[in-house]
């Protein structure tokens, strides 16, 4: 997160991190306002919330270290910060929720203790298309590099006025690519980060070449189950469509030059508008359901 957004996301949020990155030896401290009574909740990136070992009850403004309340921050994985007014349930949160990334380094041998922690706001992104919008949420917990990289290039406006160059009927609509011919990207690789998450309907993936680190700016949003099952584990799954599936399709249903083979170039181009980053609210939520927030207390 770049630190003018840093600074608008203090601004405009309820919870906001005093830090981007944090070393494992230092206070993980953030600050928090409420204009009444609130708590706050901290729970995994499945959505289960997790006991804190102090009260996180508070009124106004303080801040707080937030390995003091909750030592499970120590231990590498992907959690999520709310602050919620007194009395309410979990869904209806104040602001913007905090993504605390608790990270190890997988590429060397030892414990796999904390070695950075990285906290930012949640969100998502619209992707606005000439068919309709396309909502997506993302897999912080599996696919963090992707997911950073993804939503930078979207907030940057790489994204503008491409395309979905290339369409696999009842298989992927792929886009992402500025030379539009499937070779292009944004002059950096992204890590492979394969992952147990399917590739469901939805799903957004990297696409890459043999090298399995060899992902950048292009990606895929999967058409069917039953034809992109080969990719599980073999491509990184970083996100999933949550509203617009109508326009995924009206998409994959477009004319292509070369008939409806594997592989097609729509007649008519696929055009990704812009991409738009939205901070998550109680009002606008599109990880609603996959923490279940409507059923937690």
């Amino acid at each position: 997160m770049h630190m003018f957004a840093a600074a608008l996301f203090a601004l405009i949020s309820v919870i906001s991190p005093t830090r981007v990155w944090y070393p494992p030896a230092q206070p993980l401290t953030i600050n928090v306002k409420s204009e009444g009574d609130a708590s706050l909740v901290l729970t995994d990136f499945d959505g289960k919330q997790l006991p804190a070992k102090e009260s996180v009850e508070f009124s106004k403004e303080k801040s707080v270290d937030l390995l003091l309340l909750y030592p499970q921050l120590m231990t590498p994985g992907t959690y999520v910060l709310y602050e919620v007014p007194k009395g309410k349930p979990l869904a209806q949160f104040e602001g913007t929720p905090l993504v605390i990334e608790v990270r190890s380094d997988q590429n060397r041998g030892g414990a796999g203790g904390a070695e950075v922690t990285h906290v930012g706001p949640l969100e998502y992104a619209v992707i606005n298309t000439d068919q309709g919008p396309i909502t997506a949420m993302f897999y912080y917990d599996v696919a963090p590099i992707t997911v950073a990289s993804f939503l930078d290039l979207s907030r940057t406006g790489y994204y503008d006025s491409l395309t979905f160059h290339r369409i696999a009927p009842g298989f992927v609509i792929q886009g992402g690519d500025p030379k539009g011919d499937g070779t292009g990207g944004p002059g950096y690789h992204v890590p492979a980060e394969f992952n147990e998450r399917p590739h469901l309907e939805g799903v957004l993936s990297m696409a890459r070449a043999s090298d399995p680190n060899s992902g950048g700016s292009q990606f895929f949003i999967c058409l069917d189950y039953g034809h992109t099952k080969q990719l599980d584990r073999s491509y990184t799954a970083f996100g999933r469509v949550t509203s617009g599936m109508e326009a995924v399709k009206k998409i994959a249903a477009a004319p292509l030059a070369g008939g409806n083979g594997q592989d097609g170039k729509p007649v008519t181009p696929q055009v990704i508008k812009t991409i738009t980053v939205k901070p998550v609210t109680a009002e606008e939520n599109p990880y609603s359901d996959f923490f279940h927030l409507k059923d937690a207390k």
